[in-house]
């Protein structure tokens, strides 16, 4: 299988995956204890409870009671910082679940983007675990892709009119200097 050209982490993905199971816990990343097992089904029930219309109209009548409740407590300070608290708790906890649950839907979907790639014939395997690279050889990628997609596009073009296209040397510089062109702006 070419899998192995994509590296030794994909290959062992894929070869898990072929199988119809998942990876052994210590085949993967990092090992999966009870603790992050629970984490990880308890920050998706929170965030699936979160963004649902019962979670809204709970936070709206706690907003509503607390509000109410001003006149009685003279829209004291201790009232204020009741509601201020109450707030920045939630948010500060919430940020962690989300940001877990974000995590783990952006591994589901490169992992589902890679093998696409890997499944196509002629894609780019320099875009598998392209996530991997640091900002500047991310950019420098995206103009590489869309340099080549401008190219296509041209070439195509010219194929409806019956025109020449320039050898491949010449359509390679031309667009390497227009990447160049764009990253110098950029930058």
């Amino acid at each position: 299988m070419a899998a192995g050209a994509f590296g030794t982490k994909l290959a062992q993905r894929l070869a898990w995956a072929e199988r119809g199971t998942s990876m052994p816990e210590e085949k993967q990343g990092k090992k999966m204890n009870a603790v992050s097992r629970f984490f990880d089904h308890f920050a998706a029930q929170v965030n699936k409870w979160a963004g649902s219309p019962i979670a809204f109209g709970s936070a709206l009548i706690a907003v509503l009671i607390w509000a109410a409740c001003g006149p009685a407590f003279g829209y004291s300070e201790t009232w204020q910082l009741v509601i201020n608290t109450g707030t920045t708790i939630v948010t500060f906890l919430m940020v962690f679940l989300i940001q877990q649950s974000q995590n783990k839907d952006g591994q589901a979907l490169h992992l589902k983007l890679d093998e696409l790639l890997i499944a196509l014939k002629g894609a780019d395997e320099g875009l598998v675990d392209a996530e991997q690279l640091d900002e500047d050889k991310l950019l420098a990628l995206a103009a590489a892709c869309t340099a080549r997609a401008r190219l296509a596009a041209r070439s195509d073009r010219r194929k409806g009119r019956g025109e020449r296209a320039p050898d491949k040397r010449h359509r390679t510089v031309r667009g390497s200097l227009r990447v160049r062109r764009k990253a110098l702006r950029a930058g």
